[in-house]
Order: C-alpha cells, then sequence, then structure tokens
C-alpha cells in the first residue's frame, strides 16, 4: 500500500508534494465518520470528482449521501500592523474554464493521514497545518488549524456549499436562502429547501456574504464524458488570527445540529477508533494497514449498520457485502458487527432472494442478480465455521433464511433463477448480466453470461452442503438429505459438463444446462470465474483439473493488480480502463483486473497444489505487489488496467478489494 513514514510511524502514509501540484492530483484520499458519511479530494485539495467533498453526509445513514461543504479555501495573512509588509497567499487550487491551475504558486509541502488527513503549507516563513476529521457516527466534520511561524497570521475561510445529491451536481439558482443565523460562536444557514441546515462553530469573527461561486470543472467527470461544471453557494467568510506556537484553531461544521463536545475531544476519538484497528507491531506491516483500511467501509455506527461497497460513490449491494463480510468482520474478530450485519441483509430478502443493491436514494432494493443469495450460503458457512453449526444465530436466523433461499432456487425463481435438470444452476436468457460481469452499454450486456455460469454451481453445491449440515445439526433430517442430494447433483454435473478439453480450463459458461436448443453454444472464454469455482469448491475439480486451471489462470489472468477478467489472447480484450462512460463499461469486464479476485486465487492455490508448488511459492510476492497498486492513500481500488502499467482505476477505495486482501493475509496465508 502506501510508502511507510521513515519517522516509525510505518502503518501511517506519506506523500511528499514540495508546491507540485500536478503529484497532489495522482492521488486521492477518502476517510468516513463509521456510519456512512465520508470526505474525499485529492491529496492537492482539488476536487476532480463530483463525489469529492470536506463533508458528504448520510442523511439516512449509511445512505442519502449529500455533498454539503464541498471546499473550505483559506487565504493567509499577515495582520495588519505598524512595520509588518502585507501578504497573501491562498491555498486553495480549482480548475475553472480556460484557467490552468498549475500556473501560479502552490504551497503545499506534504500530505499524511496518520490516521487522519493532514496537509502541511509552506506559507509566510512558516507552515500552516489543516488537519481534517469526521466527528464518529455524526454528520459533522473537524477542520483544525496549526500554525508554526515566526509571526502571527490571519485565516480567511471561505465555505463553499454544494448541498446536493452525491450523483448530482448544483447549478446556481434563485432558492438559496440569503438569511444567516448567528449566535455567539455559531452561524447558522440552511441554504437549500427540503434539505437541512448547515451550523458552524468557529473562533474568531464570521462576515457574511452571500454569493454563487461559478462553474467548478471536475476533470475526472469531463474525460468520462459526463457533466462536469457545478455552482457553489457560500454564506461568507470566517476570519481567524493565529499566533505563533499558539494554540490551535478550530472550525466546525454540523449538518442539522452540531456536535456535542470540545474539538479537540472529537478529533481524539476519531484518531482513537481509527487506531484501535491496529492489531499491534507484532504484525506483518501489510496486515496492519490491512486493518486501518478496513474500518472505512463498516458502517457500524448507522442505525442499519452495512458495508459500504466503495467511496465514494458505490451504495450498500448486496453481493458485496457477501463478499466482503468475512475479510472486513470474521477476520477481524468482529463477529458481533458481522451479526449485525447479516441481520440487515435477512431484513431485506424478498422471496428467499438477497438483493443486489440497496438505492442510496432509497426506494425498493435492486433485485437484479443471480449470484447475491449464493454469495450468502458462502457468508453464512462461514459464520457457522466461526460461531459453530449449533450457535443460536446460525440455527435460528440463519438456517431458516438459507431454507428458503434453497427452496426459492430449487422451484425457480425471478430472472430464470433456477436448477436445470442436470442439477445446475441457471440464469437468465440472453442479453440479461445476472453476475457480478453485470456492465451494459446502450441497455446491452456486455458479458450477458445468460446460462450456468461456472461460479454459480459452485457456490450453489458448497451451499447446498452448507445448509445439510446446519440442518442436520438442528435434526432437520429430510431438510438436510434433500440438500446433499442437490449438493451430489450439482458436483456430478459440474465434472460431467463444465471441463473444456480444447482449452484446458472449465468453461465459462454452459449455454443451457446440456439439454441443448440447438443455436446456443458453450462460452469457452478464460475467466476468473472459474477460479471463484475452484476456491470456494474444490470437489466440482478433479486434482489434474485443478492443477491446469491454477496454470491458465496464471499464465494469462494474474497480473501484480489482480486477475484480469478475460485472457489478453482473447480477440475481445481491452487491456486499458479509459476513455468515456461507453468504453469503461466495454473494458469493465473485458480484460479489466481486480484486486479482489487474489483472494480466490490465493485460496484456490493453497487447496490444490502442495506448498513446495512454485504457484504456491510465490503468492506472498503477488499479494504484496496487488496491495501497493493503490489509487487513494492508504486503500485498495476496485480495477486496474489489464495491460501494464496496470494503472488503478475505477472507485478509489473499494470494499471487497480490502476484505479480500485482509482476508489473505490474515487467513489463507497465515
Amino acid at each position: 500500500m502506501s510508502e511507510a513514514r521513515s519517522d516509525g510511524a510505518s502503518i501511517f502514509s506519506h506523500v511528499a508534494i514540495e508546491g507540485d501540484l500536478g503529484r497532489g492530483l495522482g492521488q486521492e484520499w477518502v476517510a468516513g465518520n463509521g456510519a456512512g458519511a465520508y470526505a474525499s479530494s485529492t491529496v492537492a485539495l482539488m476536487h476532480t470528482r463530483r463525489y469529492h467533498g470536506l463533508l458528504v453526509a448520510a442523511l439516512d445513514p449509511p445512505r442519502g449521501r449529500h455533498v454539503v461543504l464541498s471546499h473550505v479555501d483559506i487565504t493567509v495573512c499577515l495582520p495588519r500592523e505598524p512595520g509588518v509588509p502585507r501578504g497573501a497567499w491562498e491555498l486553495a487550487k480549482h480548475q475553472f474554464p480556460g484557467i490552468d491551475p498549475e500556473k501560479g504558486p502552490f504551497y503545499l509541502s506534504r500530505f499524511d493521514q496518520d490516521p487522519l488527513p493532514r496537509w502541511t503549507y509552506a506559507v509566510a516563513g512558516g507552515e500552516l497545518e489543516v488537519l481534517l476529521s469526521l466527528v464518529r457516527g455524526e454528520n459533522a466534520a473537524v477542520l483544525r488549524y496549526t500554525w508554526r511561524g515566526p509571526q502571527p497570521v490571519m485565516l480567511t475561510l471561505r465555505p463553499l456549499l454544494a448541498m446536493r445529491h452525491v450523483h448530482g451536481l448544483m447549478r446556481e439558482h434563485g432558492a438559496a436562502e440569503q438569511r444567516v443565523e448567528l449566535r455567539a460562536g455559531e452561524m447558522r444557514v440552511k441554504p437549500m429547501r427540503g434539505l437541512p441546515r448547515l451550523c458552524f462553530r468557529y473562533e474568531g469573527t464570521f462576515v457574511g456574504s452571500p454569493d454563487w461561486w461559478r462553474r467548478f470543472e471536475y476533470l475526472v467527470e469531463r474525460d468520462r464524458g459526463l457533466e462536469f461544471q457545478e455552482d457553489l453557494w457560500t454564506p461568507g467568510v470566517f476570519e481567524i488570527r493565529l499566533e505563533p506556537g499558539g494554540a490551535p484553531s478550530y472550525l466546525v461544521a454540523g449538518v442539522d445540529k452540531l456536535p456535542d463536545g470540545r474539538p479537540d475531544w472529537l478529533v481524539a476519538a476519531a484518531e482513537e477508533a481509527i487506531l484501535r484497528e491496529d492489531p499491534g507491531p507484532t504484525r506483518p506491516l501489510l496486515e496492519r494497514r490491512l486493518h486501518l483500511a478496513a474500518e472505512l467501509f463498516r458502517a457500524d455506527l448507522a442505525p442499519k449498520p452495512g458495508i459500504v461497497a466503495g467511496y465514494p460513490w458505490f451504495e450498500v449491494w448486496g453481493r458485496d457485502t457477501l463478499i466482503a463480510l468475512p475479510g472486513l468482520y470474521l477476520c477481524t474478530g468482529k463477529i458481533e458487527g458481522a451479526l449485525r450485519v447479516m441481520r440487515e441483509m435477512l431484513a431485506v430478502m424478498k422471496d428467499g432472494l438477497i438483493p443486489n443493491r440497496l438505492p442510496d436514494e432509497g426506494g425498493e432494493p435492486d433485485m437484479h442478480a443471480a449470484d447475491a443469495t449464493l454469495w450468502f450460503f458462502e457468508a453464512a458457512r462461514l459464520i457457522a465455521e466461526t460461531l459453530g453449526d449449533d450457535h443460536a444465530f446460525v440455527q435460528r436466523e440463519l438456517l431458516p433464511a438459507l431454507t428458503s433461499s434453497f427452496e426459492a432456487i430449487l422451484r425457480g425463481t425471478r430472472q430464470g433463477v433456477r436448477v436445470t435438470e442436470q442439477g445446475l444452476v441457471a440464469a437468465g436468457q440472453p442479453g440479461d448480466a445476472l453476475t457480478w460481469m453485470d456492465a451494459r452499454v446502450g441497455g446491452r450486456a456486455v458479458t450477458s453470461r445468460s446460462g450456468c455460469p461456472v461460479e454459480l454451481t459452485a457456490l450453489w453445491a458448497k451451499g447446498c452442503e452448507t445448509l445439510a449440515r446446519l440442518a442436520r445439526a438442528a435434526m432437520q433430517i429430510v431438510l438436510a438429505d434433500r440438500a446433499e442430494r442437490a449438493c451430489k447433483r450439482a458436483r456430478e454435473a459440474f465434472h460431467a459438463r463444465f471441463w473444456c478439453e480444447a482449452t484446458g480450463y472449465p468453461y465459462d459458461v454452459i449455454a443451457d444446462g446440456g439439454e441443448g436448443d440447438g443455436e446456443t453454444k458453450d462460452d469457452a472464454s478464460i475467466r476468473p470465474n472459474a477460479i471463484i469455482a475452484l476456491a470456494v469448491d474444490p470437489a466440482c475439480f478433479s486434482p489434474e483439473q485443478a492443477r491446469a486451471t491454477l496454470s491458465r489462470a496464471r499464465a494469462e489472468l494474474v497480473t501484480p493488480a489482480g486477475l484480469r477478467t478475460l485472457s489478453p489472447l482473447d480477440p475481445r480484450y481491452v487491456g486499458r480502463y479509459s476513455g468515456g462512460v461507453s468504453e469503461r463499461d466495454r473494458a469493465y469486464h473485458q480484460g479489466t483486473a481486480w484486486p479482489w479476485l487474489i483472494g480466490p486465487y490465493v485460496r484456490a492455490t493453497r487447496q490444490s497444489v502442495p506448498p513446495e508448488d512454485p504457484l504456491a511459492k510465490e503468492l506472498p510476492a503477488l499479494v504484496a505487489q496487488v496491495a501497493s497498486n493503490e489509487l487513494a492513500v492508504g486503500q485498495l481500488p476496485e480495477i486496474a488496467w489489464g495491460n501494464p502499467p496496470h494503472v488503478p482505476s475505477g472507485c478509489p477505495a473499494q470494499a471487497f478489494s480490502v476484505a479480500e486482501l485482509l482476508r489473505v493475509v490474515v487467513r489463507d496465508l497465515a
């Protein structure tokens, strides 16, 4: 992961900027509050995405996220005193139309995340340090300003407000309410009808000057061919005097209300919450960093706890939650948290199925997935192995839900999810995209995978084995026998149908389960889904097939950034994830590398070859390579280019990327 600091605090991240704006734009950072709210930007604090902001509140935690406080621009001035020459230093950088932000000085010297984001600016013959802390469990942020210099300075702080949903953009309008409410050391304003007010606590003076700042440009959005200009509203400025060697000054912002407690206590609480995740100096450095990274995604402080799939734009996704839960919770010893998250998943089950997505803006869960429910079987297996088959939660809550899912799939359910006569799991019609490879362009699936995808049958077989075991522990013998028969049928059908002699690798999709319609064909594409199947249920493979599958995957799919989604020898392969939305979506599962897949690859390898095998011996070095390819400081991205140099891309901080790497380090390679 990030470059370690040289001062001994090696689990933390440091980026040297030295006034180079380009270097500051090359990486991002993200911080959370434990309940779904977050703050994020580039290291340079110049926003390049609509999702960037200093306080992105979760109004329905962990959902309903709104960019509330976009920026707090800083101007440093020498005070108006006799004999003191005047000077002013504008610290903020923005992209406006036709203006190159790299022209003109940039004063940022370094960025640290240790564990909270902190910027150090070289100005006025000294250093101004700015620290940002989100308040634990609340939609509130604390900014701390510390001056180290030879003379006093005056800070002018201008808040710029977006006050809109995280996926939208703000435009100047006449609905902004101009009235600002002032009281001793506090300012409150409600610039948007229908949204809560924003409250500030400050030291110094507030000078009201409400106005719109227009046409901020977000370059990443522009490069993707999306709308990229935004107008932001400001109520005025805060003016604060800082003395040399004096105490820090604080600006506190809260949605609807201000947080209780002194600002230094709030900062200390946020620091402590993250540092508690460190397993200590006896553990490997990578493991310690991954523990800190994992904290971001657990929305344990929300009324309805969950796993945020990725920052800054992903929501709570069923599939991602169930893949990430073992690494984020079980491998970190947070068993009660795992049960709370699982209960929330069970609460939104419908007709025995787990939803694919819980929309950030509310509304009905999205059920458009064939594999989310099958990943539920796998998460349940790991919880049962942790707690014991006879644990009350396993027997009273997991077992009935698993039984409901088992019956739903056997009788057939929405989107054509069913068990074929052979015993394989089929899903969808041509044109559907119901597995994790679900990208669409112009409404059409890029990788439809309709039919019998390889990993679905493996998940089903292992899931039936789990259900049979838990049912037998509950003395539900009839259910146990039915589940065992379903498991046996699935494994026998897998052996009979999925191995492709022509490629020496499993088919990615069996077109119709073997009944045959005379038109569609089995898909022999070399993709990582066979590795997922091998990791989940090695019993579906012979030893020779397992070794051959791993060898081919190592040769064609494994990269230092994760596993490619398609072999580069395939004419459909796309090695660069770039361009507009359509171009990126076409590449998403057609060659792009995914870090999370290193988890299944490591488990499949450890289960299938002896430790002295070259495939097994190289695993630690491979895992370290994947963990070093970051886009956001201290985090792991969603994806990377399939081609060298494997540029990290997509969502800067992805839950199942971190979770799978952590699971590998703590369990699989321990």
